[in-house]
């Protein structure tokens, strides 16, 4: 048995040697080698690549409905409705439409993380909306009870809220037949 006190002592740093003095085919090899010895024992390294995680935001939103888009007791009937629309609903990732940037509540979105699309929950709004029809996003606040935008036009699963444009609210009515003047 060797102590490990002596073999401390006893190890010696190697000279370091210019780059062309390296066999470079035999330092890869080595070094896949390692890699592999350090993955299989579980010492891989700092992972670069994440897993993407789908953690549900609904309490976050579920918060922001009561606390600053529909507070109060004048909007409880609609509150509670949203509330209960989200409890059943399966999705993980729920997003708020606002009609323009002074962020009043229009409906309540589920987004589907692969294709990106929002489709309404509940609420007043295209049935539908593809990310290319976003106008701008925000990220709600829960310390201060307020939504801020973000400067960026990529929907992600860290967005809370967004707004379409001005055009996709105007809707299109059937007119109705003007009366033509009467003679007295």
């Amino acid at each position: 048995m060797v102590d490990s006190n002596a073999m401390r002592k006893t190890f010696v740093v190697p000279d370091i040697k210019p780059l062309d003095q390296y066999d470079l085919p035999r330092a890869k090899i080595c070094a896949s080698v390692g890699w592999l010895l350090a993955k299989s024992y579980g010492n891989a390294g700092p992972k670069l690549y994440k897993e993407p995680s789908f953690k549900s935001n609904k309490f976050i939103i579920h918060n922001a409905i009561s606390r600053c888009c529909l507070a109060g007791k004048v909007n409880e009937p609609q509150k509670n409705k949203i509330v209960e629309e989200m409890e059943k609903s399966s999705a993980n990732h729920f997003l708020i439409l606002f009609r323009d940037a002074s962020c009043q509540f229009r409906a309540v979105y589920t987004m589907n993380p692969e294709t990106e699309e929002m489709v309404r929950l509940t609420g007043t709004g295209p049935r539908v909306i593809s990310p290319t029809m976003v106008e701008s996003i925000y990220k709600y606040s829960s310390d201060r009870k307020q939504f801020t935008a973000i400067p960026s036009k990529t929907m992600s699963m860290s967005v809370d809220a967004f707004t379409i444009p001005n055009h996709l609210w105007e809707r299109k009515r059937p007119g109705t037949p003007k009366k033509l003047g009467t003679p007295k």
